[in-house]
């Protein structure tokens, strides 16, 4: 029997189905040395019948002597779960029941379990539901919690259900169809008071979902469901909201509400808000105490775009309001405008947590040196001694080369030997090597966490053995360890690397540093956006820059494969590079978040680099560029056998692409 619905790929989905590997290859890989190979073909064909909507066929013995054997027989259970309809007379109850109990808490009954517990809500078994959810399920997952409650009002097992659906009702900060009948059940009980509704509504607005919070206000009076709506309002049209509030003085308005939609407003326009901030607090009669919380949201809203107003509002926010956000972008935009001694002040409201952080004592010490404190240098070489982007900056600094210092694991040949046998990590290769990628993490972690302490470290080397780096790096990172350089910076793909190489001119080690942090060397990669493959390329990006490169046009697929991705996001980037004049770092973050925001962010006039990168206003942009060029760094100290790397570049003035080119001489 045929089943190809997408209704059905969506059930069968949380094991992961989708294979990215042909049986045939899987057939021919290692075949050889691999006495596995035969059964890992047999068992990829075996999952894609399932995910075709086949269960037919018996299967042979050495299928069933394979590791991942139960998997395969838990897909079909799943399978079979997803046709039934009704009360099930086919069996398929008492076989989960019997693989459930066979297998107990194994990572191979966690998505069954609750494709089983889904099945009993779709069908409404209802006693059946509740007798197999734990505690520990309803616990942890809101939506079989929200099944748990519709099962027990549908059979009038209410007795102390109330506090209960009380409880998730207040937890809910945006829709969970899951729970509609036991919020129902809740209003024809009128256990939701309007208390709790107006409750609710507020956090669901300062969640900013501001239509859903219309709708849970409708059942309030009229004067209370007009403040959640002018709260939505403020939501989806701040600058129009606060205008009516400031030509209207009399006009009521929640004071967080207010403040909310003023934060909007001032993240989106800060000029604009900036100069109806005079109007605003007259209008609302705002004291020094009360409009420093408008400040600060202005004074934000400026330093994210690098405007030199920002250091005039932060001096209006009371210092109760200055905490760790805010001081760390007052430190930023006094940095931008080239103010060390507000830096420093700026620093020195931070928490100790965050003066302590590796950025901080960098920036402390520019600012010491700036200001001529002769404490500077000691305190720039004391980071220089660590790793990572900022003491590599702070050896920059003193216009030293640097390198890494490397804390090996230290391989135990014999331990790693017996981790490869045990049958969890056995599971968890094979589930690899199948790409059964979340089943094997599963799995993995299971394994991981049995072992005793002395052998996790080589847990870290195994899963770098098998090729599967993303593991091995997680099971460094859990571990912290972040500086044995040699296992957690493997070059698998020098081929495509150096190709790409060729093609754009790039240093191999940038290249290795990009794909790195893009896709943590997974061929297979797909992000939220549809960017494929290596270096996480989007399709359209891809196929423009081909046909730039004079390359084939490629495919979706043809991006998966290391060949094509590699040089085309190698291409890319170079072409990046040369846009923005030969600034490396503006390319990069071109590279995450759009060559047109990158250009938004350059400064009027030539600024240090590392300034311009500590004020990138995105997050993640800001974090990628220092991570790709550290990966760069230590890729080019690994390559270069461990010889001292020069950063001086790190610190090149980024300026306009039309003012480098000038300076360069370029007509």
């Amino acid at each position: 029997m045929m089943i190809p619905s997408s209704a059905l790929r969506a059930f069968l989905r949380p094991a992961a189905l989708c294979l990215f590997v042909s049986v045939a290859a899987l057939a021919s890989a290692h075949a050889a040395d691999d006495p596995l190979a035969a059964a890992r073909a047999e068992f990829s064909a075996a999952l894609a019948a399932v995910e075709a909507g086949r269960v037919d066929g018996a299967d042979s013995e050495r299928l069933r002597a394979y590791p991942l054997h139960d998997y395969l027989v838990a897909a079909r259970l799943r399978l079979r779960l997803a046709r039934l309809n009704a009360v099930d007379d086919s069996g398929t109850d008492e076989a989960v029941a019997a693989f459930l109990a066979t297998h107990a808490d194994a990572p191979v009954t966690r998505d069954l379990r609750r494709a089983w517990l889904n099945s009993f809500a779709r069908r409404e078994q209802w006693p059946a539901y509740l007798a197999n959810l734990s505690a520990g399920l309803a616990a942890s997952d809101a939506g079989l919690r929200c099944q748990q409650f519709a099962g027990r009002i549908a059979l009038s097992q209410t007795d102390g259900l109330a506090p209960q659906v009380i409880e998730q009702w207040q937890a809910a900060d945006k829709a969970l169809p899951a729970c509609d009948a036991a919020f129902d059940w809740a209003k024809a009980q009128q256990l939701l008071t309007p208390a709790l509704i107006e409750a609710r509504a507020r956090r669901v607005a300062r969640n900013g979902y501001g239509a859903l919070a219309r709708v849970i206000a409708t059942p309030l009076a009229a004067d209370v469901r007009a403040r959640i709506n002018q709260w939505a309002a403020l939501i989806d049209e701040p600058q129009k909201q606060i205008e009516a509030l400031i030509a209207d003085p009399a006009k009521p308005v929640d004071g967080e509400a207010l403040l909310d939609g003023w934060q909007r407003y001032a993240r989106k326009d800060p000029d604009a808000a900036a100069a109806r901030f005079a109007a605003l607090r007259n209008a609302r009669k705002l004291d020094d105490a009360a409009a420093s919380p408008y400040a600060r949201a202005l004074a934000l809203g400026l330093a994210w775009s690098r405007k030199p107003a920002a250091l005039d509002w932060f001096a209006k926010v009371l210092p109760a309001d200055v905490d760790v956000i805010a001081a760390e972008w007052w430190a930023r935009a006094a940095l931008w405008s080239g103010d060390w001694p507000q830096v420093t002040r700026a620093i020195a409201l931070m928490p100790e947590a965050s003066r302590s952080e590796q950025r901080w004592r960098y920036w402390s010490a520019r600012a010491a040196g700036a200001q001529g404190d002769v404490d500077a240098k000691a305190q720039l070489a004391t980071l220089a001694s660590e790793d990572g982007w900022y003491p590599a900056l702070a050896a920059a600094q003193a216009g030293s080369r640097y390198a890494p210092h490397p804390q090996p694991i230290g391989a135990d040949e014999a331990r790693i030997d017996r981790l490869d046998a045990l049958p969890g990590f056995i599971r968890a290769r094979e589930l690899f090597r199948v790409a059964q990628r979340a089943p094997a993490s599963v799995e993995f972690s299971a394994a991981y966490e049995s072992l005793d302490p002395a052998a996790r470290p080589q847990a870290v080397i195994l899963p770098m053995r098998w090729g599967w780096y993303e593991q091995g790096v997680a099971t460094a990172s859990r571990q912290k360890i972040f500086t044995d350089y040699a296992t957690l910076y493997p070059r698998p793909y020098d081929a495509p690397v150096k190709a790409g190489a060729a093609l754009s001119g790039l240093p191999p080690t940038l290249i290795y540093g990009l794909l790195r942090q893009e896709s943590l060397y997974r061929a297979d990669a797909v992000s939220s956006a549809n960017a494929y493959g290596l270096t996480q390329m989007l399709i359209e990006t891809a196929t423009r820059t081909a046909r730039k490169w004079a390359r084939p046009l490629p495919s979706r697929e043809a991006l998966f494969d290391p060949a094509t991705n590699v040089p085309l996001g190698a291409a890319h980037l170079r072409d990046l590079i040369d846009r923005f004049a030969g600034q490396t770092p503006v390319a990069i973050a071109g590279y995450n978040a759009g060559p047109n925001a990158a250009a938004r962010w350059l400064p009027a006039q030539p600024l240090p680099a590392d300034i311009w990168i500590e004020n990138i206003p995105f997050n993640e942009t800001r974090l990628y560029v220092q991570r790709v060029l550290w990966h760069s760094l230590v890729f080019a100290w690994l390559a270069a056998d461990g010889k001292p790397q020069p950063v001086e570049p790190w610190l090149t003035p980024i300026a306009q692409p039309s003012v480098v080119a000038n300076e360069a001489g370029e007509p």
